[in-house]
C-alpha cells in the first residue's frame, strides 16, 4: 500500500488544474497545464512507484536496498520483454502481449522480487576475493539473475495471461452494467485476501486496455464519455455513504456499557471511509466478527456499482471513492453528472442502516460493541498522545519483542512476522482499542489499527530495539 499513499497528490494536482481549465484541459491556462502534467507524472509512473514500494513495504527493515533492487528488477523485466527485444529474440513480429508488459502487475511483481532477494541475501558473506559483494550489495547481482529465471517464465506465460485477462475484462465490458456490479462485487470479496489489487489492475489501469482510472484523468481524451469510470462511479454511495451508514448501525446496537468505546471506533473509521475512501479500518472491524455482513456489503457494493452505471452519472477518483476524491472529479474531462450520486447515496445510506441493524439483531452477531463481556484490561483507545501506550499493549499481545521477528506497516495494518503463534492472545492486543487482529499463517499476524499506523508502527519498532 505504499505507493497508493502517493496517488493522493496526483488527484490533488490534476483536480485542481481540471477546475482551472475544465474545457482545455490545461490548454487554456499554463497554470491548469502545470498541473494536470505534474499529477500525470505519478499517475503513468505507478508501475514504476508499485515496483519501488511493494519492495521496501516488503522488506525486513524498509532498507532503501530493497528499493533498489525492486528497480533491477522492474528495468530487467520491462527490457527483456519489450516488443523491439522480443522480436530480436524471435526473429518476428512480437505478440501484442509484450507492449503491455511495463504495467502495475510487473510492477508489484518486480517489487516481490526486489523484496524476497534482500530479505533472503543481504547479510551474504562471501570468500576474502569477492568480500566487496556481501551483504546488501549481494542483492542488487542476486536480484539480477533471479530475474532473469522470472523473465525467461513470463515470456512464455505472459501472452496466455495477457489473453486470459483481455477475454475476461472484454467480457465485462460487453455486459455493461451487470459486469460493473460483478467487478465491483469481486472487489470487496477479496479484500480480506489481498487479491483484489490484481482485479483492479485490469479495470482501473492498462492491463487488459480498459484502464479506466487513467482515462478517466486523460487530458488527452482517450475515454469515451458516459462509459469512462463506470467502474469507479459506484464505488462513492458505497464508502461515502453506505459504510458510514453500517458503522451506525453497529454503533446502535452496540451494548450500552460498550457502546462509548464502540463510537470512538466506529466514528473515526465511518470518517476514514467518508472522507477519503479508506475503507479498511471500519471493514475489519467486523469483516471476521460477522463474516454475513461483510458478503451482505459485497453485494451491495455490486448493486451500487450496477444501478450507477445504469444511470448518467460518472465521477473517478485517483486514490479512493472518498468526498476529497469525489469534489476533485467534477471538472475532470470524463465526469457526467456526480452531483446525482448524491441521491443514489442517500439511498444507500439507509439501506445499509437498516439492512445492517436487521441482520446484526436477527442472528446476534457479535459486531464491535456486542463482543460477549469478558474480564476487561485496561483499555488504550488509540489518541493523538496515545501512541506508545497502544504499541506496548501490542507488543504484550504478540509475546513480547523475543517473540517477533519484524514488524512493518502498511496504510492501515500493523504487519509483525513472530516466532510462536500459541503465546499470541487476541484480546490483549484488541485492548490497545485496535480494530481487529487477523492471523494469515502461523507466523504471521496483522492489527488493524487504522490510518495512524505509521505512528503505532514507529512506537512498536522503538520498542523492539
Amino acid at each position: 500500500m505504499l505507493p497508493v499513499a502517493v496517488l493522493p497528490i496526483a488527484g490533488i494536482l490534476m483536480g485542481i488544474g481540471y477546475w482551472i481549465d475544465p474545457t482545455g484541459w490545461g490548454a487554456n491556462s499554463v497554470l491548469a497545464g502545470f498541473l494536470i502534467k505534474a499529477g500525470g507524472s505519478i499517475i503513468d509512473n505507478m508501475a514504476i512507484l508499485f515496483a519501488i514500494g511493494v519492495a521496501v513495504g516488503m522488506s525486513d527493515d524498509n532498507d532503501g536496498t530493497s528499493a533498489l533492487a525492486g528497480l533491477v528488477s522492474w528495468l530487467m523485466i520491462t527490457t527483456l520483454l519489450s516488443s523491439a527485444a522480443v522480436a530480436i529474440f524471435t526473429g518476428a513480429e512480437a505478440d501484442p502481449a509484450f507492449g503491455k508488459i511495463s504495467n502495475q502487475f510487473i510492477g508489484i511483481l518486480s517489487g516481490i522480487i526486489g523484496a524476497t532477494c534482500y530479505n533472503k541475501f543481504k547479510n551474504t558473506k562471501l570468500p576474502s576475493a569477492l568480500a566487496f559483494f556481501s551483504g546488501k550489495r549481494s542483492v542488487a547481482i542476486m536480484t539480477g539473475g533471479v530475474t532473469i529465471l522470472v523473465a525467461a517464465v513470463l515470456f512464455v506465460i505472459w501472452p496466455i495471461l495477457y489473453g486470459g485477462l483481455v477475454s475476461f475484462g472484454t467480457a465485462i465490458l460487453g455486459t455493461g452494467a451487470v459486469g460493473a456490479g460483478i467487478y465491483a462485487f469481486l472487489n470487496r470479496l477479496l479484500i480480506p485476501l489481498g487479491l483484489h489489487h490484481a482485479l483492479n489492475s485490469v479495470f482501473w489501469f492498462d492491463v487488459a486496455g480498459i484502464n479506466d482510472l487513467t482515462n478517466f484523468w486523460s487530458p488527452d481524451g482517450n475515454g469515451v464519455v458516459g462509459t469512462t469510470g463506470m467502474y469507479m462511479a459506484g464505488f462513492f454511495p458505497v464508502m461515502m455513504f453506505g459504510l458510514p451508514a453500517a458503522a451506525l448501525a453497529m454503533y446502535h446496537t452496540a451494548k450500552d456499557n460498550k457502546r462509548k468505546i464502540a463510537g470512538g471506533l466506529l466514528g473515526a473509521a465511518a470518517l476514514c471511509s467518508f472522507f477519503t475512501g479508506v475503507t479498511e479500518p471500519l471493514e475489519f472491524a467486523f469483516m471476521f466478527l460477522a463474516p454475513i455482513l461483510y458478503v451482505v456489503h459485497a453485494l451491495l457494493t455490486g448493486i451500487s456499482a450496477f444501478v450507477v452505471a445504469l444511470l448518467p452519472a460518472r465521477a473517478g477518483f485517483n486514490f479512493s471513492a472518498g468526498l476529497v476524491d469525489y469534489l476533485l472529479s467534477f471538472n475532470a474531462p470524463m465526469a457526467v453528472n456526480p452531483l446525482l450520486l448524491l441521491p443514489v447515496g442517500g439511498v444507500f445510506f439507509a439501506i445499509y442502516y437498516f439492512v445492517f441493524k436487521a441482520i446484526i439483531l436477527k442472528f446476534d452477531l457479535k459486531t464491535p460493541g456486542r463482543e460477549d463481556d469478558i474480564d476487561e484490561e485496561v483499555q488504550v483507545v488509540l489518541k493523538n498522545d496515545d501512541y506508545t501506550a497502544v504499541a506496548e499493549a501490542i507488543l504484550a499481545g504478540v509475546g513480547g519483542k523475543e517473540n517477533v521477528v519484524s514488524a512493518d506497516n502498511c496504510i492501515t495494518r500493523l504487519r509483525l512476522e513472530i516466532k510462536d503463534y500459541t503465546v499470541v492472545n487476541d484480546k490483549q492486543i484488541k485492548s490497545a482499542g485496535v480494530a481487529g487482529v487477523i492471523r494469515p499463517s502461523k507466523t504471521s499476524v496483522q492489527v488493524i489499527v487504522g490510518t495512524q499506523v505509521q505512528f503505532v508502527a514507529d512506537e512498536f519498532k522503538r520498542l523492539l530495539k
